[in-house]
């Protein structure tokens, strides 16, 4: 088995490549901890026993490691591809239980500007940071204010945040004419 391994912006975080389907379909599942793998993902449980790993995010065709800055990825990229190798061999899924899906309370007078946000997200943004190896949650809109959650090599990423505020939020202003900002949250 051949896994590619790509670059991310994040530099403590490498996205791997492993030529076939990872979750599958459009989920994806961010574990900033082994407690949030236990049962749902054998193989997110596999890569946090490794050795500096500090967070797992499953992409329906990648899987993105942050690991810890005191250790240099030559050293711990062969005992990931290693684990990855492995466990993709085996056939099981990578998630053991569906991932739920979470339901974000909408007041009812934005649900059509919440549609619109959420459209623009999914066409134009979450392809773009699927390419670095991540994804953007959608949290929440309030009084003109868009609430996301950086996921995978984009979580702690020093670049996230200018992401946000000079690409997010100035497509989502021109679009959508009632979000005035976006806000991160951080989870």
């Amino acid at each position: 088995m051949f896994i590619e391994t790509e670059d991310t912006p994040n530099p403590e975080t490498l996205k791997f490549i492993p030529g076939r389907p990872v979750t599958g379909d459009a989920r994806t599942a961010d574990f900033g901890e082994m407690s949030a793998a236990a049962g749902r993902s054998e193989l997110a449980e596999a890569l946090f026993g490794l050795p500096d790993v500090k967070r797992v995010f499953l992409g329906e065709d990648f899987v993105s490691i942050t690991k810890s800055s005191d250790v240099t990825w030559h050293a711990l990229k062969p005992v990931v591809l290693g684990a990855l190798t492995t466990f993709f061999e085996s056939g099981r899924p990578a998630l053991s239980v569906e991932v739920p899906v979470q339901k974000d309370e909408v007041s009812p007078e934005d649900t059509e500007v919440v549609e619109r946000i959420r459209e623009l997200l999914d066409t134009r943004v979450r392809p773009a940071v699927a390419g670095d190896g991540g994804d953007i949650a959608f949290k929440g809109y309030k009084d003109g204010v868009v609430y996301l959650m950086m996921q995978g090599a984009c979580s702690g990423c020093p670049s996230s945040k200018a992401t946000l505020k000079h690409g997010v939020e100035n497509m989502l202003r021109h679009y959508v004419p009632e979000v005035q900002s976006v806000e991160q949250v951080e989870d």
